[in-house]
């Protein structure tokens, strides 16, 4: 039988156990501190990290949990995932509600309880391929950065002990504006570091989490379909229970302004196309190299048939928005190597200007109120205000491609 956490440690992480275990033991008792009897409230808490981020912080044994999410399944799911798993804690006071964090309803639900005292937003757009075209560029930067900053302003009249959201290794000189929204993000909860404190985190993918491309694979076998990545693209991965982990560690131990980066190097790269071969071969198929999407999907008609033969398309990435490589500290940045085993964290971050900030979102609103507004001058706008923004357009976007 498959089964996909012994193949993310065997074949993509390459590593027997969470890389983070020694930390998490070495502070035991400060989380345990810092979390015992609190009330938590996660945003997007049905998803890959932020299910996770639950599953690693509910052992300190929070006095209640508040899921809010826009996946009324996935909510159903982790429920049931949590109760069905052994010795797991969930405090009598769990309650989850599928609804969009940025709605009057969840603000109802905020006030009703006078806030909370650990905040973790896991709520985000986190594909490149959100930015096709400027409907698409529109949601992702409402949801990232323009509705983010209306949380901030409704945490702030119930300041939390500790506000944490996930930003991405593209943040680090982004070349989409994915990554340019979470950098973004990152100055826009720093604004607000007078008030509360704030932590984030950057890290690699999430082997096999939710859209991703490996999860994906997943789909496609059972499908009988066939496989498509790019064979030029080199990634650092972290499991699923690795990206809560970190999560956890940053959100709880974490100082105000503080990043926290997985200590990785190119040794523990990944290519997309190396994952999926693995895959293919640990069901027991043999990979045919296929030279185009259309001739792929052609021979996996033989799939249908029985064939161990199982077609993919691996080729170069010519998509809008593809960072050629991966980077989780700028040269202008600080970081700490000593603190932990296993973590870095960046430090010595400023308080952004909340003027230049507030400009910014007023340009970004301005903008999408037109109705002939571009992803040109979107760029342009972030670029404004990211001068080191270079973003790379090919005319291509990921939804071409099989």
């Amino acid at each position: 039988m498959f089964n996909l956490d012994q193949f993310i440690n065997e074949k993509v992480t390459k590593r027997p156990v969470s890389m983070f275990l020694r930390d998490i033991a070495d502070h035991f008792d400060a989380l345990t501190q810092k979390i015992s009897g609190r009330s938590v409230l996660v945003i997007g808490g049905a998803g890959s990290i932020g299910s996770s981020f639950i599953r690693a912080l509910l052992p300190y044994r929070p006095s209640s949990l508040v899921v809010v999410d826009t996946n009324e399944n996935a909510l159903a799911e982790l429920t049931r995932d949590l109760r069905s798993s052994y010795e797991m804690f969930v405090p009598g006071d769990y309650v989850t509600y599928p609804m969009d964090y940025s709605s009057p309803v969840f603000k109802k639900m905020f006030l009703s309880r006078n806030g909370f005292d650990i905040v973790g937003n896991f709520s985000a757009h986190k594909h490149v391929r959100s930015e096709k075209d400027i409907f698409s560029i529109e949601a992702l930067l409402q949801n990232n950065v323009i509705h983010a900053g209306k949380l901030l302003d409704l945490l702030s009249d119930y300041p939390p002990e500790t506000y944490f959201c996930v930003s991405t290794d593209k943040a680090a000189n982004p070349v989409n504006i994915m990554g340019a929204s979470k950098r973004l993000m990152e100055d826009l909860i720093f604004s607000y570091s007078d008030r509360f404190p704030v932590k984030t985190a950057r890290f690699a993918n999430v082997a096999f989490s939710n859209g991703s491309l490996p999860a994906g694979f997943l789909e496609r076998i059972r499908k009988l379909q066939p496989l498509s990545a790019p064979s030029d693209v080199r990634r650092f991965f972290v499991s699923p229970e690795e990206s809560g982990q970190i999560c956890l560690l940053s959100c709880i131990l974490g100082e105000n302004r503080e990043i926290f980066f997985p200590k990785l190097d190119e040794s523990q790269m990944m290519t997309f196309d190396a994952i999926g071969t693995a895959l293919l071969e640990a069901f027991g198929y043999e990979v045919v190299l296929c030279d185009s999407d259309k001739e792929a999907v052609e021979k996996a008609r033989e799939l249908k048939k029985g064939s161990l033969l199982y077609p993919v398309h691996y080729s170069v990435s010519d998509t809008s928005g593809e960072k050629p490589f991966e980077e989780f500290v700028t040269g202008e940045e600080t970081s700490d190597l000593e603190r932990f085993k296993a973590l870095g964290v960046i430090t010595g971050k400023g308080i952004p200007d909340r003027a230049s900030i507030d400009l910014l979102v007023e340009r970004l609103d301005s903008a999408f109120d037109g109705n002939a507004t571009t992803k040109e001058e979107i760029v342009g706008i972030i670029k404004d205000y990211l001068p080191n923004f270079e973003h790379i357009e090919t005319g291509r976007s990921l939804d071409d491609k099989m």
